[in-house]
């Protein structure tokens, strides 16, 4: 094919600016993949960015025919627009906290895909647009811009459109007139007169876009429009056209863009590039991209199973998987497990509920190189599955009876990755596994903060080697089938894999935790948890659904009663939920003051603005923030948990993750119970709404100030230690220590910013971080902050020397050996820097919290068995837990719980500060706690 001419050249232009922040919110409302797994660094925006320039790759190619592409970033200093007009963009907030260390990484995002990545000192993404649109439309060519943004909808013209990707749609002039009235060729006079908010381009005061429109079409531009402002008939728009007509011009200058932007590429070097997968894959692996890397790979035709090479060679070549189809088959298996005194156990299901799942499957390996499946139901009663394999399954109540023996022996270690979960489906079918190695845990407890420790990641990491996911096997999307409904022959391969693999990993491992030193740490607090959360989540906490019946009908009612009442306030009707009319009625009809710009340019609507709207007396703001609360807890707790009940146990059944934080804390899942809220009256009225059987109570025990008391003890504050000691308020010490005013009497609004900075200075608070929890200046916040470290200067050496020996070593450590590597500590960009010092000093705190309450649900059950009591452990909610005991059990029950947990960090850690638990019982769990 010959080479295309100048006047056949198709360039797109990203807007990668407008890209990011439309995937940082976006991402932001899903809470999907926002931060990083194995260090907590924010990448939710460079994921979403990273999924819309894949599906923007992908869609060029079977839609589009571009010839050349590039991503266009604004430069993040200054512009020649501020020198013209200093408060340029003077109103938009910083970015946010979370988004700023994903700037360079967006960047490196794009180059990873292959793409030109182009931003100009001096000059915004929209100059260097508008350059290389103008230039490309001069040599005959095309260009399409991939953006929204009404800014460049002045570049429109027969050559140049823009393109939509979030609507699926194109920009050209007919949508420009749509928008400004008028052509684009007129579009910068009637922004010059409109002026835009977002970006603090001034305008014209009283002339909005419509009024321009209607002006700029009668006077022809805005030169004319000024000469003969004095012919305007209406007097206010008269007067303010001669008073303003040099902020219009001025206007002008920000709006119109430039296109004699000195360009670091040609237009030739932008030519499309295929993706490089020896470029892209390395960064998505970085990032943790699994589902993306999984997507990329489809898409290039790397994921046909058909295609792989198999399981890698055991050390003596050997290679061994088999499907188990007979009782003496199986009896083999059994025996070489009782042979080498150890045995690779995983379970396939139909569900990934351990409380609800079918067993049908279960694979097993006693080598590195060997493996087999036995499916056990595959085929299920009212699924049509053709398959001439699924007569010759074992039957199920046989290979248990066979398996149990051999799956209880305790001179038979297993081996399982995520081994909570097989343990929940099997003692479900009456089999206790015991004892076992889990190498997820193992991996937790040497490599907290190196990556995920998911078994695929973890075989990529040490053997690398590509796992069969188990979209190979099972789909996606509407058409994925559950386990039962796959072909056996597909899903041994899978399964068997998974045996074999997990014991590789095992024997890769095992030897590192002694090596290492990581033993105590997998053998203290790892290992010796699975089975007490098993427990936990298999007893599951019993609900009344009639209590959250009355309480999603009481909120529904004063939902709507404060719905009339903001329609009232507002003098209209408009959407409680929609943040753009909100902000319309409160920024724009009522003309409210101390409004906050989101980074996108918009009036924000959160809750610290709301919040100090109401503070100032304002009526709406208020009435919102209570219909807001009432509608989440609504949504999220009345409505649904109902629904969570399981109807075989009449009760609701949460997960407990062992190894998704770097700090050791339990995350609840399907649902999350860890985030009930207790701070506001009907948040706690749900937890009335978590009863007991019938003959007992409920006993709430919940270490009071943990953190603080091993802040205390780490850094060796000796005022603090001395408080906790004398059992003062430690917020009320704080506050008189830096504020010089006395206990007695506090106002109770210094003891609040007393606590904020107790607890903010512990997980690395900025002084924007405060201002914003305070509704103070940031500069008020910075003054907290120096005066908190001058009180408290052990404070601030324990963070300089944590910070010190991360950058040294790379990682840290809690006072009970729990290592989380902190892979940004080093980094050379300032926010990413910043961000992984937060996390350097953080850790070691909320780890020690973490390991000290998991000491304690260790030791609960033969505590509570020896003090021959039958309370069960239901709960745990970050430093409380939630047990169930007979009534008359129940003052046994705290006491022998408090003691338990006081006593957590003994002998390992003698603690110079005391730890100190409040324990109650109740009829429900608010009443408890």
């Amino acid at each position: 094919m010959a080479a295309k001419s100048k006047s056949e050249t198709r360039l797109y232009l990203v807007d990668g600016s407008g890209y990011l922040f439309r995937a940082y919110f976006a991402m932001a409302r899903s809470r999907e993949g926002l931060t990083r797994q194995s260090d907590g660094l924010p990448v939710g925006a460079v994921l979403g960015f990273s999924n819309m320039l894949n599906k923007l790759l992908t869609d060029m190619q079977d839609e589009h025919d571009p010839t050349h592409l590039a991503v266009i970033f604004d430069y993040s200093g200054k512009t020649f627009r501020n020198e013209i007009y200093p408060d340029y963009k003077g109103n938009r907030p910083d970015a946010p906290e979370d988004l700023i260390p994903q700037f360079p990484l967006v960047r490196k995002a794009t180059r990873a895909f292959n793409v030109p990545c182009i931003e100009t000192e001096g000059f915004e993404a929209d100059d260097i647009i508008a350059t290389y649109a103008r230039n490309v439309e001069a040599d005959g060519g095309e260009v399409v811009i991939i953006s929204s943004d009404k800014d460049l909808m002045q570049l429109v013209s027969d050559k140049v459109s823009m393109f939509d990707p979030m609507k699926n749609k194109k920009i050209g002039r007919e949508e420009v007139i749509e928008k400004f009235g008028l052509g684009p060729e007129h579009v910068v006079d009637i922004q010059s007169l409109a002026g835009d908010s977002s970006d603090n381009v001034p305008g014209v005061p009283g002339v909005g876009i419509k009024t321009a429109a209607q002006l700029i079409e009668e006077y022809g531009d805005l030169e004319t429009l000024l000469s003969r402002a004095e012919e305007i008939k209406q007097n206010k728009r008269r007067e303010n056209l001669i008073e303003f007509a040099e902020q219009a011009r001025i206007s002008k200058k920000l709006v119109e863009l430039r296109t004699d932007v000195p360009l670091e590429f040609a237009v030739d070097e932008l030519k499309m590039r295929s993706i490089d997968l020896d470029l892209l894959l390395p960064f998505l692996e970085e990032m943790e991209f699994t589902k993306l890397i999984d997507r990329v790979k489809r898409e290039v035709g790397m994921a046909d199973l058909d295609a792989r090479s198999g399981p890698p060679p055991a050390p003596d070549g050997d290679i061994a998987y088999e499907t188990v189809f007979s009782e003496p088959a199986l009896k083999a298996w059994i025996a070489r497990a009782h042979e080498r005194g150890v045995i690779a156990v995983d379970t396939e299901t139909d569900s990934l509920n351990a409380m609800r799942a079918n067993l049908v499957g279960v694979s097993l390996s006693t080598r590195a190189g060997e493996g087999c499946y036995i499916p056990l139901g595959h085929g299920a009663e009212g699924l049509a599955l053709d398959d001439e394999d699924t007569g010759k399954q074992i039957p199920l109540d046989k290979a248990l009876k066979i398996l149990k023996p051999m799956l209880e022996d305790e001179s038979i270690l297993k081996i399982g990755q995520n081994l909570k979960y097989d343990a929940l489906v099997l003692s479900r079918y009456g089999i206790n596994i015991a004892p076992f190695d889990d190498t997820m845990l193992m991996s937790y407890a040497l490599d907290c903060g190196k990556g995920g420790h998911g078994m695929d990641e973890l075989a990529k990491r040490h053997l690398d080697y590509e796992t069969i996911k188990f979209s190979d096997v099972a789909g996606t999307g509407k058409k994925a089938k559950t386990f039962d409904q796959i072909a056996i022959k597909e899903a041994a391969k899978y399964a068997a894999e998974d045996a074999d693999i997990t014991f590789r990993l095992w024997e890769i491992l095992k030897p590192r935790l002694a090596a290492e030193g990581k033993t105590t740490v997998y053998e203290t607090l790892e290992r010796p948890l699975a089975p007490v959360i098993v427990a936990m989540e298999r007893e599951g906490v019993k609900i009344d659904k009639a209590v959250l019946a009355r309480l999603s009908s009481d909120f529904a009612q004063r939902m709507a009663a404060a719905e009339a009442e903001a329609h009232k306030l507002a003098g209209e009707d408009f959407n409680l939920g929609s943040p753009k009319q909100i902000s319309d009625i409160l920024f724009g009809k009522l003309g409210l003051p101390g409004g906050k710009k989101t980074a996108k340019g918009a009036w924000s609507t959160k809750a610290d603005v709301l919040e100090q709207l109401a503070a100032e007396g304002h009526d709406l703001p208020q009435v919102l923030l209570d219909w807001r609360g009432l509608s989440k807890l609504k949504s999220t707790y009345t409505d649904s948990l109902p629904g969570e009940i399981n109807p075989e146990t009449g009760r609701v059944h949460t997960s407990y993750a062992m190894a998704s934080t770097t700090t050791g804390r339990l995350a609840s899942t399907d649902p999350n119970l860890q985030n009930i809220p207790i701070r506001t009256e009907d948040g706690r009225k749900i937890r009335t709404a978590f009863i007991h059987e019938k003959g007992s109570v409920l006993v709430s025990a919940d270490y009071s100030q943990i953190e603080l008391r091993l802040v205390a003890h780490i850094a060796d504050l000796k005022s603090m230690k001395q408080a906790f000691a004398d059992g003062v308020d430690i917020h009320a010490l704080t506050a008189s220590e830096m504020f010089d005013v006395p206990v007695e009497g506090m106002d109770p609004m210094i003891r609040r910013r007393a606590k904020a900075i107790n607890f903010g200075i512990i997980y690395g608070i900025s002084a924007f971080g405060l201002a914003n929890q305070l509704g103070i200046s940031r500069s008020e916040a910075k003054d907290y902050i120096d005066a908190y470290f001058k009180k408290f200067p052990g404070i601030r050496q324990y963070m300089d020397d944590t910070i010190a020996s991360a950058k040294a070593e790379g990682f840290v450590e809690t006072i009970f050996g729990r290592r989380t590597y902190v892979g940004g500590i080093n980094d050379k960009n300032p926010a990413m820097r910043g961000y992984s010092e937060r996390q350097a000093i953080n850790a070691p705190i909320q780890g020690a919290a973490a390991d000290v309450i998991r000491r304690a649900m260790i030791r609960m059950p033969a505590a509570l068995k020896k003090a021959h009591l039958n309370a069960k452990m239901l709960l745990q909610v970050h430093d409380e837990l939630i047990f169930e005991c007979p009534k008359d059990e129940a003052d046994k029950t705290c006491a022998v719980v408090s003691e338990i947990m006081v006593g957590a960090p003994a002998p390992a850690v003698t603690l110079s500060v005391p730890l100190i638990v409040d324990a109650r019982a109740g009829n429900n769990w608010d009443e408890a706690h």
